[in-house]
């Protein structure tokens, strides 16, 4: 699944920030419990680990409270289309993802601390416990007293106590949906297994029920406003022999902590299901299946129309076909361009979903289905992604490795029909695009669009609008000896461009040293798709080589990672 990441500075501003509010949170809570007179009696049975297990709650409220912005898809793709906020809505799968990140020692240090302070729960009925803990684990047996321990007797099996109140119950329902969610999510399983990772994803759902229940058990409790008004607790702390025998020392009242968790997602959750409601909408409107090619290199592609279906370059729509699984939906980059009448998107066998797409569509068959006889799909989107940007750079560098060039066909090909256009007025100038792949067959559809816009931009007299690098890093002797064998000056043995392919790899030093030279004073937007070790290279290299002063050439990185 595609994942969008922010310029490196404004990641860096928010990650801090947000980094900011978890330790801010989580001190304020902990100082909170730690001084509140109300939890003075608390403290005495459970110490320090009242305060950790409140502490790391608020944080988790907070964090859980963000968690499901990001992926409200309808939200972000409408902030994109502010130009104000462009840049910082490239939040999407990146954030959602961060969000995660907190949430791991906060609910280690939730569960331990709880698990501690049941245990001295559970000591604070022994004898050995001391004269105030007995005291106080003792309230409650009256009518007209209220406890504050909710371990009852030191008889009490406090494993069987734990996991029958609510507290207990819907803490072991959270933990359990969030360690699925996370394993399952892990990059091993989304590439090998997506549909275990897909359905296991929606227990999201009992993870937030679970979170919102959690708090109506009020296992912290502490004493009440109005017992602190009567009982004097710094007197009668010391005195608890004296309780109920004067007037200072009344037998202190007890509540449990109203449950504030619903407060913290309430919105998010009220937002999400209304981002549920528009993409239900969305979904009964049909999909018009207008055209099916099968590329030689086994992909599949398919030309779709949808009433009031409107994109941008370089967005992607997520795909259901009801035949095959009526849960399932799969995002793919669309390969059209806005200004075509139609959209398309390039499948390749990556899965038992997409070969059971290309079964169902008769791709394996000699020939095609008739388009009445194929099966329904369902599009949601498009949605946004940072190569929506490639615009509004007076000039833009989009380097694409292996499957990664995907998202770059709608955007060469938006190119081409911006510059045809006379009535256009284009901030961009120049595109310098590269792709580095193994195998060029393997995307030969790819090759054929390349070979239509440099055919196309000879015969506007714009050969110098958009230059394109090469770069075969897979080959052998016999592909050397056959270049070798069928040279030719004019057109590239491999691909039957006009541009020569380079074997190798690019050295990027030599390349973003020579695009500085070219544009010493101009802001250049850096566009990549594909593995993550490249993208760690080319955000050096744009850090590299952008220049102190702000006259000077700046490199503005924007990535999507599978």
């Amino acid at each position: 699944m595609a994942c969008w990441i922010l310029n490196e500075k404004l990641s860096v501003l928010l990650l801090l920030v947000w980094l900011g509010l978890n330790l801010y949170l989580f001190i304020d809570t902990f100082c909170w419990y730690e001084d509140e007179d109300a939890y003075i009696y608390t403290r005495i049975m459970l110490g320090s680990t009242l305060a950790w297990a409140r502490a790391s709650a608020t944080c988790l409220n907070f964090n859980c409270m963000l968690i499901l912005l990001p992926v409200s898809r309808n939200l972000i793709s409408f902030l994109r289309g502010a130009s104000a906020v462009s840049t910082i809505s490239q939040i999407d799968t990146y954030e959602h993802v961060c969000n995660l990140v907190p949430l791991f020692p906060h609910v280690a240090i939730h569960i331990v601390a709880h698990l501690i302070n049941i245990e001295r729960y559970h000591n604070s009925q022994s004898k050995e416990a001391g004269g105030l803990r007995n005291k106080l684990s003792g309230l409650g047996k009256r009518p007209n007293e209220s406890y504050l321990n909710p371990i009852r007797t030191y008889e009490t099996n406090i494993t069987g106590e734990a996991l029958t109140t609510i507290a207990g119950v819907t803490g072991v329902m959270i933990t359990v949906a969030f360690v699925l969610i996370v394993t399952s999510s892990t990059e091993l399983i989304r590439r090998s297994c997506y549909e275990v990772f897909w359905y296991t994803h929606h227990l999201f759902v009992v993870f937030f029920i679970g979170l919102i229940i959690h708090g109506t058990g009020q296992l912290v409790r502490g004493q009440t406003p109005h017992s602190l008004l009567l009982h004097n607790i710094t007197y009668c702390k010391e005195h608890y022999l004296e309780w109920e025998k004067t007037t200072q020392c009344p037998l202190p009242q007890f509540s449990g902590n109203k449950p504030v968790a619903w407060k913290w997602v309430v919105s998010p959750v009220v937002l999400y299901i209304c981002e549920r409601i528009v993409r239900f909408w969305r979904f009964q409107q049909e999909v018009v299946i207008t055209k099916v090619v099968t590329h030689s290199s086994g992909v599949l592609e398919l030309h779709m129309k949808k009433h009031g279906f409107k994109m941008e370059a370089g967005q992607y729509i997520f795909l259901q076909c009801s035949s095959i699984s009526p849960l399932e939906w799969h995002p793919f980059t669309l390969t059209s361009a806005p200004e075509e009448d139609f959209f398309s998107v390039h499948i390749r066998v990556a899965g038992d979903w997409t070969a059971a797409l290309f079964k169902a569509f008769g791709a394996e068959e000699k020939a095609f289905k008739e388009l009445w006889m194929l099966p329904r799909l369902v599009v949601d989107g498009p949605y946004g992604s940072a190569t929506t940007d490639v615009f509004r750079y007076g000039v833009s560098v989009c380097i694409a490795a292996g499957i990664g060039v995907t998202p770059f066909a709608s955007i060469l090909k938006s190119i081409w029909y911006k510059c045809c256009n006379p009535h256009t007025v284009l901030v961009l100038q120049k595109v310098y695009f590269y792709w580095i792949c193994r195998d060029p067959s393997t995307f030969e559809w790819f090759a054929d669009l390349l070979f239509l816009l440099e055919t196309k931009m000879i015969e506007k007299g714009k050969n110098d609008f958009l230059s394109y690098h090469i770069f075969l890093t897979g080959w052998d002797e016999s592909q050397a000896t056959h270049i070798a064998l069928h040279y030719d000056e004019k057109m590239d043995v491999i691909t039957g461009l006009r541009q020569k392919t380079f074997y190798g790899r690019p050295n990027w030093d030599n390349e973003f040293k020579q695009l500085a030279e070219n544009h010493p004073s101009n802001s250049i937007g850096v566009f990549f798709c594909g593995p993550k070790n490249l993208s760690k290279t080319l955000q050096k290299m744009c850090s590299l080589y952008s220049t102190v002063d702000p006259r000077g050439v700046h490199f503005h990185y924007n990535e999507e990672s599978f």
